[in-house]
């Protein structure tokens, strides 16, 4: 039932709560006999086996959703789910790089392919989907803007052997045909979005479209054109996995703190903050459809606390009595 109307993500998600928790969990009831009891002991015993409380949280939502749909049909007449109390996530504050570091990691970025990529994402805070989404008709280097039109999918793959050709998985297939297209549409209508780009992002991503001119020559008939702004060797499209490894590499070759890819999208959204920047402004830059996003991304950081501190000193004491 979900699958038509629900982005392929989100069924992914959706499928792996069923089948991994879910089933195994729960499967035994009976649906008309289910207690908010038996889906608390369930999350409980999830945590007790290595779980996240954000994966038994996710798992609680899968199970709400499939229960209200069951309730509006009719199959329950309370959802158990609702009544559930729902696993506790723990608040874990997100520490945003410092302008200092973000210098760092662009420093040895530009010593690396697509390193135009990693700019897009700490400046403009782009989604990992939307950065490995972009092709060239999407950006105008003369006008100096970018437009944010998909997103990339991970590839799933499967067999395309005709005989047993050794390999597990679909992916290490020789023959493997895909079972998903490279692209989908953005997260919401308010991710489809333009945005200014600075001088220097400009001239970062005229240099990469110069280096990639240089790596199709060198491809030969090996490159497979896609007009994508950021490739793989052969002209593909970046996977996923290997643009996160690249972003662990860049960290620790910058010498700078561990982190999560997504934390460049925070360190974006708090830069906004620092400057001062009109809140639909942002909403617009980022991507959001409400104001309360900002909540989530944008942190106060020290060189916030300490620009407050000064303006509010300014405001009281005045500048013509302090030392």
């Amino acid at each position: 039932m979900a699958a038509p109307n629900v982005r392929e993500n989100t069924i992914a998600g959706y499928r792996v709560a069923v089948n991994r928790h879910l089933i195994p969990g729960l499967g035994a009831h009976r649906l008309d006999r289910l207690e908010p009891e038996h889906l608390e002991k369930l999350y409980a015993a999830m945590q007790r086996r290595g779980s996240k409380p954000a994966t038994a949280h996710q798992v609680h939502r899968t199970l709400r959703t499939a229960l209200n749909e069951a309730m509006r049909r009719g199959h329950i007449t309370k959802n158990p789910a609702s009544l559930a109390k729902s696993p506790r996530l723990n608040d874990e504050e997100i520490e945003p790089y410092s302008v200092e570091e973000v210098r760092k990691l662009l420093a040895r970025a530009v010593e690396r392919r697509n390193s135009a990529r990693w700019a897009i994402a700490l400046a403009l805070g782009l989604r990992q989907s939307e950065a490995l989404g972009l092709k060239w008709s999407d950006v105008n280097l003369d006008e100096g803007t970018l437009t944010v039109r998909r997103g990339r999918l991970r590839p799933r793959w499967e067999h395309g052997c005709a005989d047993d050709c050794g390999k597990k998985f679909g992916g290490h297939c020789p023959a493997r045909r895909p079972l998903r297209s490279d692209t989908t549409e953005t997260k919401s209508r308010a991710g489809r979005r333009s945005i200014g780009l600075p001088d220097e992002l400009v001239e970062l991503l005229r240099e990469n479209q110069d280096e990639q001119a240089a790596e199709r020559e060198h491809a030969a008939q090996l490159w497979r054109e896609g007009g994508w702004l950021f490739t793989a060797p052969t002209g593909d499209p970046v996977n996923p996995r290997t643009d996160y490894a690249e972003w662990k590499r860049l960290l620790k070759l910058a010498g700078l703190r561990d982190g999560r890819l997504h934390d460049a999208r925070h360190t974006a959204a708090t830069v906004l903050l620092v400057l001062g920047v009109a809140e639909r402004a942002v909403m617009g830059i980022m991507g959001w459809s409400n104001s309360s996003m900002a909540i989530r991304y944008q942190h106060i950081t020290q060189q916030v606390r300490q620009d407050v501190a000064q303006r509010v000193g300014r405001a009281i004491w005045g500048a013509s009595i302090r030392p």
